[in-house]
């Protein structure tokens, strides 16, 4: 079962999603967090640090982990780390997204397009974070 890693950048505007691309192979046209697969050998916080530099230019500063959620279908991990501190400006740097969007916590939770279901509680959990940054 593959490891995914997924930054959950909480900042004054919000969360931040990113929109997957229509040619991804799994959860096309979808919300999520931006990150990545984790490489053999490499641990899930530089695989963290890793995806986000690659996917959107920003180095991690503060971050600490939140959640894992294991899926059957696709079957994989996803290991989530809430991220409140970070260098630089979210931007696309590849094809993964087609958009990135910041959203307040009760935004997200009406989404209907999340690649995950679990998002929705931890919406809920990061609302009095993101109110407070």
């Amino acid at each position: 079962m593959p490891d995914i890693v997924n930054a959950v950048l909480v900042g004054p505007k919000g969360i931040l999603l990113g929109r997957r691309s229509p040619d991804r192979r799994a959860y096309p046209n979808r919300w999520s967090f931006p990150g990545g697969h984790v490489e053999a050998g490499e641990s899930f916080e530089r695989a963290l640090q890793r995806e986000i530099q690659e996917e959107l230019e920003l180095t991690l500063h503060s971050f600490s982990f939140l959640t894992t959620i294991e899926v059957a279908s696709p079957a994989a991990s996803f290991h989530l780390f809430t991220v409140t501190a970070w260098s630089g400006h979210p931007a696309i740097r590849d094809r993964e997204h087609t958009e990135l969007r910041w959203f307040m916590p009760e935004e997200a939770c009406v989404l209907d397009d999340l690649v995950l279901e679990e998002y929705r509680p931890l919406f809920h959990k990061l609302g009095g974070m993101a109110a407070s940054r």
